[in-house]
C-alpha cells in the first residue's frame, strides 16, 4: 500500500516541474515507512510506502533490467507468486519476494493486457523512458484512487487531491456540475471531482500519454450474466470455497492482518473464515452513545468475537467526540461524502491502526450479491410495472391526481416509473426539483445535467437483463466506486491503515455475476446465496440478519446535542451556489429518515467548503 505521484511533460520546450517532492510529502500518511523517487528531464515518479510485503525490499520506483520501464504502484497483487514464476520462466531477473517489482516486467512482457492478469487492487503508473510515454491504470472496481489534471505543459497525477493541491494545481472555486450531482447522489460521481480540471481515472480504465496527448480507455468493467441453469446446492458450495480462497489470499502479508467486525453477515463471514486460516485475528468494532441499536450491535459483535476466539477491540463514540473530530474527518475525505458512516469508519480505522497495518472489510458484498433493501423493489412493484403500457399510463394519471399523502400514491408512482428513472443508485438525496429549491437566485449551477444522464450509459449496456441485475450494475458503477470504496480508502489511509476487500476479488465476482435472481433476492430475503454459504459457518441469527449499516444516532443528535451548531452552520452559509434562506428552511421543513439524510448532505457539504476555505487561507499565509 502506498501513495503515488508523478508528472510528464505534454509540450515541447515546456517548463520543468518542481513540486514532486512536496506532493510526495503530502502523502506521508499513506506511506509512512519509506519513500522513493526518480526524475527525468521530461517526467518524474515518486511514492510513499506502507510496508506489508517484502519488508526489506519492495522499494519503488521499480524498473526492468535495462532501465527502460519504471513504475510506481499503490495496492496489492494477491497472485504475485504465480506471476513471478511466469516472469522467471520468460527470462526476467527478479530479486525480491513482493509484488511491486513485478509491475514493469509484466508490462514489458505482455503490454497493456497484463492488467487482466492481476488479481488485486491497484493504481499504477508506468513510464517508458525510451519513448517518453506514461501509462496510468486503475483496478476494475476502483478500490484504489487515482486523480490527474492536465495543466498545459504537464499532466500530473496523484493518489489524493491533496497532493495536487500543494502543487498549486487545484482551483479555489468548486465545479458547479459536481455540486449539482452531489446533492442528488450524496457523492461526486466520477470521473468529475469537486474541482474544475481535476479528474478521477475511472475504475477499470487506463490513461496513456503519448506525444503530449492523453487518452482514457476502458480495460474491464463488472458485467452481470445471470445463469438460471445453475444448481442451487452446487453454487452454495462453490461460493463458500471461492470466498475462503479469496480471504486466504487477502491475508497474505508479512505483518498481521486484522478484520473489521460488525454484527452483519459480510464482516462476520470474512472474520470467521480468517480464523480458520490465521491463528490470531484481531477484530475491531465501534458503537455510539445515544442509540440502543449502536450499542446493541457492539454487544452482538462482541458475542460473535468471543465465539470465534478473536482478539477483540471495541470503542464507544460519544456525540462530543464525533462532532469535535468531524471537520478533520471531512477534510480527510477530500470531497464531501454524505454518509454518516464515513466518520464512523474514521474512528474504526483509528482504533485498528493501533494494533495492525491491514484489515479485512466487507465492501462489495451488497453490490455483488444484491444485499440492499432497494433490490427487493422490482418484485414488490411487479403488480403495477408488469401491466400493459396503456394501463400503466392510466394508473399513473390516477396516481398524479391523488392527494400527496394518500396511502398507495407513492407505490403507484414508482410502479409506473421506468427503472432507468426510478433507480439512479442506492440513495437519491434530492430530486431535480428539490435541488433547484436550494439554489441561490441566478446561480450558475442552473441548467446542468440531470442525474439520469450519468447512469444512462450503464442502462444502455445492460438492456435485456432483469431489473435487479441492472440495478446491481448501476450500483457497481456509481455508489460502490465513488462512495463506498472512496470512503473506505480515505478513512483508513488517514491512519496509515490498509483496507482489503475479499468480496471484490475477480474470482468471487465471476461467480457472483452468474447467480440467478432466485439466489440473490427471494421475497424479503436479500443476498440469498451468500446467506446460504454462511450457514454452518455463522450462527443463524447472524447469517440471516437484515442489513443495518452503522447506526449513527444522527436523529437524536440533530434534535439535541448539535441542533444549535447545525442551525448556525446553515444560517452562516456563504456558498454562492446555495440560498441561505432555503437551507434554514430545510431544517424546519420535515422529519423522518429522508429529511435527516438531506440535512446531513447539506451539512457535510457546508463543513467541507468551510474546511477547504480555511485550508486555502493557511496555504496563502505560508506562501507569504
Amino acid at each position: 500500500m502506498c501513495g503515488i505521484v508523478g508528472w510528464i511533460s505534454t509540450s515541447d520546450g515546456g517548463q520543468g516541474f518542481s513540486h514532486l517532492g512536496s506532493m510526495s510529502a503530502e502523502l506521508a500518511h499513506r506511506g509512512p515507512d519509506d519513500s522513493g523517487r526518480r526524475d527525468w528531464p521530461d517526467a518524474g515518479l515518486a511514492f510513499r510506502r506502507l510496508a506489508l510485503l517484502d519488508l526489506p525490499g519492495g522499494n519503488q520506483p521499480a524498473r526492468t533490467e535495462d532501465g527502460r520501464y519504471w513504475s510506481v504502484f499503490n495496492g496489492e497483487i494477491y497472485n504475485h507468486a504465480e506471476l513471478r514464476q511466469e516472469l522467471i520462466e520468460q527470462g526476467h531477473q527478479l530479486h525480491g519476494s513482493g509484488d511491486a517489482e513485478l509491475i514493469p516486467h509484466l508490462y514489458e512482457q505482455w503490454g497493456i493486457s497484463f492488467l487482466s492478469r492481476l488479481r488485486g487492487m491497484f493504481a499504477i503508473a508506468i513510464f517508458d523512458q525510451d519513448t517518453s510515454e506514461l501509462l496510468l491504470a486503475r483496478d476494475g472496481f476502483g478500490i484504489k484512487p487515482l486523480y490527474w489534471t492536465h495543466t498545459g505543459d504537464h499532466l500530473v497525477f496523484a493518489s489524493e487531491i491533496g497532493a495536487l493541491r500543494v502543487a498549486g494545481l487545484v482551483p479555489t472555486e468548486v465545479e458547479p456540475d459536481a455540486v449539482w450531482q452531489y446533492l442528488g447522489f450524496g457523492y461526486v460521481p466520477g470521473p468529475m471531482t469537486m474541482w474544475p480540471g481535476v479528474k478521477m481515472l475511472p475504475a477499470g480504465h487506463f490513461l496513456r500519454v503519448k506525444k503530449g496527448a492523453a487518452t482514457v480507455t476502458s480495460w474491464w468493467e463488472p458485467r452481470f450474466a445471470p445463469d438460471d441453469s445453475l444448481r442451487d446446492a452446487d453454487v452454495t458450495d462453490r461460493l463458500l470455497a471461492t470466498i475462503q480462497k479469496s480471504v486466504a489470499a487477502h491475508l497474505s502479508a508479512d505483518v498481521p492482518v486484522g478484520s473489521y467486525l460488525s454484527s452483519g453477515i459480510d464482516s462476520s463471514l470474512l472474520t470467521a473464515l480468517a480464523t480458520r486460516i490465521q491463528p490470531t485475528v484481531h477484530t475491531f468494532s465501534i458503537g455510539f452513545e445515544g442509540t440502543e441499536d449502536g450499542l446493541g450491535e457492539l454487544e452482538r459483535a462482541r458475542e460473535l468475537a468471543h465465539q470465534l476466539g478473536t482478539e477483540h477491540h471495541e470503542q464507544v463514540i460519544s456525540a462530543a467526540d464525533y462532532w469535535r473530530m468531524l471537520p478533520q474527518i471531512i477534510a480527510s475525505q477530500e470531497e464531501p461524502l454524505a454518509d454518516p458512516s464515513a466518520p464512523a469508519l474514521w474512528f474504526l480505522a483509528q482504533q485498528a491502526s493501533q494494533h495492525v497495518k491491514a484489515v479485512l472489510s466487507g465492501e462489495g458484498a451488497d453490490e455483488l450479491f444484491a444485499g440492499y433493501p432497494i433490490y427487493r423493489e422490482p418484485a414488490a412493484l411487479r403488480s403495477v410495472s408488469a401491466l400493459p403500457a396503456v394501463l400503466r399510463r392510466a394508473v399513473r394519471r390516477v396516481a398524479l391526481v391523488m392527494p400527496a399523502k394518500r396511502r398507495g400514491r407513492g407505490f403507484l408512482l414508482r410502479g409506473t416509473t421506468p427503472l432507468e428513472r426510478r433507480f439512479l443508485g442506492n440513495v437519491q438525496i434530492f430530486s431535480e426539483d428539490a435541488k433547484h429549491a436550494l439554489l441561490a437566485p441566478g446561480s450558475s449551477i442552473v441548467g446542468l445535467r440531470a442525474s439520469t444522464d450519468l447512469v444512462k450509459p450503464v442502462y444502455d449496456r445492460t438492456a435485456g437483463l432483469e431489473d435487479v441485475a441492472r440495478m446491481q450494475s448501476v450500483s457497481c458503477h456509481t455508489w460502490l466506486a465513488a462512495s463506498i470504496l472512496m470512503k473506505a480508502d480515505k478513512m483508513s489511509m488517514a491512519h496509515s491503515l490498509e483496507v482489503r476487500v475479499p468480496f471484490l476479488d475477480k474470482h468471487v465476482f465471476d461467480l457472483a455475476a452468474t447467480l440467478p435472481l432466485r439466489l440473490r433476492v427471494d421475497g424479503d430475503i436479500t443476498k440469498v446465496a451468500l446467506r446460504r454459504a454462511a450457514a454452518g459457518i455463522l450462527p443463524d441469527a447472524v447469517a440471516m440478519r437484515p442489513k443495518l449499516g452503522f447506526p449513527v444516532p444522527f436523529r437524536s443528535w440533530l434534535n439535541g446535542a448539535v441542533a444549535g451548531q447545525v442551525r448556525d452552520l446553515f444560517a452562516e452559509c456563504e456558498d454562492p451556489l446555495l440560498d441561505r434562506r432555503a437551507l434554514v428552511g430545510l431544517l424546519d421543513g420535515g422529519s423522518g429518515p429522508t429529511h435527516e439524510r438531506r440535512v446531513w448532505t447539506v451539512m457535510t457539504y457546508l463543513l467541507w467548503r468551510r474546511e477547504q476555505r480555511e485550508t486555502t487561507t493557511r496555504a496563502c499565509v505560508r506562501m507569504k
